[in-house]
């Protein structure tokens, strides 16, 4: 079940839709300083992007009322901005293409738009342009209908994927269970520990993404004497519930078969309950429990086996 939003984040995001709206002009009357809309500024760009189009994609792909677009193509008309001609696959509809004098309008427009950002940005340094690109590229990608239903690609670690594992488990263990500080030097030493002794046939690193975010990550390394330790399972918030670290132990206990481990040995806390299911559905048996304080809060660790 997807948890509720908290309202912070709603706020941010409103605070943000206003401030945006209004700096893009999209509640002037006239937008872009021309004699348009802001709605029928984006039909002439449709049809013109398009080069012929259906008039009932326009009212599905625009979220457009057909009343509200049949007005608008009649004022089109009026102008001799847009040709309009029967769709052939559907008697119902009709396909639109713009005039000449259309196609002059989707230019300026265009430009009009283009200038309007350029005076937008022009007091920005190159890196803050890149910087800006890259927030709206993420902004997109991740409220895209499609984002929360992307399969996740799992990949082996690139430089910096270390240095992301330990920032996200820091992060999340200190603002959700209040941890101190010494789970990040824990987390620290295991991903040095990992880099400075990796061998690709005994150890290795799945970094999970999502439209090239990261949002997962799982350890394997060689713990010896023929056993595996998996180590630092995490799955980001965004991820729950899609069966992503299940699908992260089973390529852990793949690998250490395959190089030919005996054991596959693992070290976690008994708050941690979905990563604990995790490892009971897998196979794992219970060995060691023990009561501890290594990260502030009193917790019981635990140490589960599976045998290969």
């Amino acid at each position: 079940m997807l948890e509720t939003v908290d309202l912070p984040t709603i706020e941010a995001m409103r605070a943000f839709n206003r401030f945006y709206t209004d700096r893009i002009g999209v509640l002037d009357r006239a937008y872009l300083k021309g004699d348009y809309t802001l709605t029928e500024a984006r039909v002439v760009y449709e049809v013109g992007a398009r080069g012929k189009v259906a008039a009932v994609d326009l009212v599905r792909d625009l979220h457009l009322d057909p009343a509200y677009l049949s007005r608008i193509l009649r004022k089109f008309r009026e102008r001799g901005l847009v040709e309009v001609e029967p769709d052939p696959s559907d008697r119902r509809s009709q396909r639109l293409a713009l005039t000449a004098a259309g196609r002059t309008e989707f230019e300026a427009l265009g430009e009009l738009s283009r200038d309007q950002l350029r005076d937008m940005v022009a007091a920005l340094g190159p890196a803050e342009r890149a910087s800006l690109v890259e927030a709206m590229a993420t902004i997109t990608r991740l409220i895209s209908p499609s984002s929360a239903n992307a399969t996740p690609l799992l990949r082996p670690h690139r430089p910096g994927d270390l240095g992301w594992i330990i920032q996200s488990q820091t992060e999340f263990y200190a603002n959700v269970l209040g941890w101190t500080g010494k789970f990040e030097a824990l987390v620290s030493d295991v991903a040095a520990r990992f880099l400075e002794n990796f061998d690709a046939r005994r150890d290795h690193c799945w970094i999970a993404e999502r439209h090239g975010v990261r949002i997962g990550s799982v350890l394997v390394m060689d713990g010896g004497d023929g056993v595996a330790k998996l180590r630092m399972l995490y799955v980001d918030e965004a991820a729950r519930g899609l069966g992503l670290g299940r699908l992260l132990v089973e390529q852990c206990i793949r690998f250490a078969r395959n190089a030919g481990y005996r054991q596959l040995t693992l070290w976690t806390n008994d708050v941690l309950d979905a990563a604990r299911h995790i490892y009971v559905s897998a196979g794992f048996r219970l060995v060691a429990e023990e009561r501890h304080r290594m990260f502030g809060p009193e917790l019981n660790g635990q140490t589960w086996t599976l045998d290969l």
